[in-house]
């Protein structure tokens, strides 16, 4: 039940990704906002795709929950500025940042450990 959640959050947040990738594309209304959406989204995007591999291995649902709030975090934050948010929410990115090596950490002590 866990995979399946999980696989149905992965794509909303690959969908996410791509449409704010687009709107930063096509309507951000400066080019450091289309920066942080282009940002955002590559990483939004790039994480959504690898925790729906990772969950292949049911060892590794919950490293890849954590690339997936890690991932939204991060790009939720530059979205936000984007969209004319204060930059001080350049400060919570990090967090984002640093949940996304966590659960590549996690996911590597997984397959290191012959869980997986």
């Amino acid at each position: 039940m866990a995979e399946r959640q999980t696989a149905a959050f992965a794509a909303l947040s690959a969908a996410t990704a791509v449409g704010a990738a687009a709107f930063g594309a096509h309507a951000a209304n400066s080019a450091k906002a289309a920066e942080w959406l282009q940002t955002g989204g590559h990483y939004q995007l790039a994480h959504a795709i690898a925790a729906l591999v990772l969950i292949r291995w049911p060892a590794a649902v919950r490293p890849a929950q954590i690339l997936i709030v890690g991932s939204m975090l991060f790009a939720a934050t530059l979205y936000a500025m984007a969209l004319g948010a204060p930059r001080w929410f350049g400060a919570i990115t990090p967090i984002g940042g640093v949940l996304m090596i966590a659960g590549w950490l996690w996911a590597a002590w997984v397959f290191a450990r012959g869980r997986a």
